[in-house]
């Protein structure tokens, strides 16, 4: 599909995209590769990462296929060190990897809560700590002149609903660190974003229990979600920008979708 910017405006320049077996992750990677990045890809699910990397290189472009549980820091850490080694340099974080399990508090199978905390929450955390130091290189020796962290949240990060309160909790909880860190770093050069999809067709729903996901399917029937390439295009956008613009924020929803 086309695309709102020029193919080559991420020359030179190196990201690192967590979740990026599939969805939101696989498709900004190829997005990224596509403009010219050179794209580190992680996830835990190595196969699904071979599939991604080989598209990207039958582009012409290159990818490094990391295999990571990021709910670990050490396995954080040596994501970006292996990125910065192999790749050269890290100019943009996709901080992608997420999970939505929802469901009633009460009589909650809690160990749905810990699992969110830990991929939507710690790993986001693990990968700013080690990335932002790199980044802040980066921005002072680009030619670019500015680094982007992209931190992927939700509008659950913004509306709150009954059903969904510990994933709601983890999304309000990167949306207000994301905050935090852009107008720490934002004097020099580090831009950080946080891109907010409402409904969108990937495999995230999948994982929740049956009468969950049917519940899910009810509430959107009718309702055309918005694709993954459609969100990738937006953080394509974000950090395609001019170092004198940063989009901040970006919530997007499928056009018929009220709430």
């Amino acid at each position: 599909m086309g695309r709102a910017v020029t193919t080559g405006t991420l020359d030179g320049t190196v990201a690192l995209v967590t979740g990026a077996s599939s969805g939101i992750g696989e498709a900004t990677a190829l997005a990224l590769a596509e403009n010219g990045a050179a794209v580190a890809i992680a996830a835990r699910r190595v196969d699904r990462l071979d599939a991604v990397a080989d598209r990207i290189r039958e582009g012409g472009g290159t990818a490094l296929v990391i295999e990571a549980d990021l709910t670990e820091q050490t396995a954080a850490r040596a994501a970006v060190e292996r990125t910065a080694s192999e790749l050269g340099r890290l100019d943009t974080l996709i901080n992608n990897a997420g999970m939505m399990l929802l469901g009633p508090v009460l009589d909650a199978p809690t160990d749905e809560w810990w699992r969110m905390l830990d991929i939507n929450v710690r790993a986001v955390l693990n990968c700013a700590d080690a990335a932002l130091p790199h980044l802040l290189a980066a921005a002072q020796d680009s030619p670019r002149g500015v680094a982007d962290m992209v931190n992927v949240s939700s509008v659950a990060g913004r509306v709150v609903r009954r059903g969904s309160a510990v994933y709601n909790l983890t999304k309000h909880g990167v949306g207000a660190f994301s905050e935090s860190v852009r107008q720490e770093v934002a004097e020099r050069n580090v831009r950080v974003a946080l891109v907010e999809p409402g409904a969108t067709a990937t495999e995230l729903s999948s994982h929740n229990r049956p009468e969950i996901r049917e519940g899910i399917q009810h509430r959107f029937a009718g309702v055309q979600r918005l694709e993954a390439t459609d969100v990738a295009d937006a953080i394509l956008y974000i950090v395609t920008r001019p170092a004198y613009v940063a989009i901040n924020e970006l919530l997007m929803r499928p056009t018929a979708q009220a709430d």
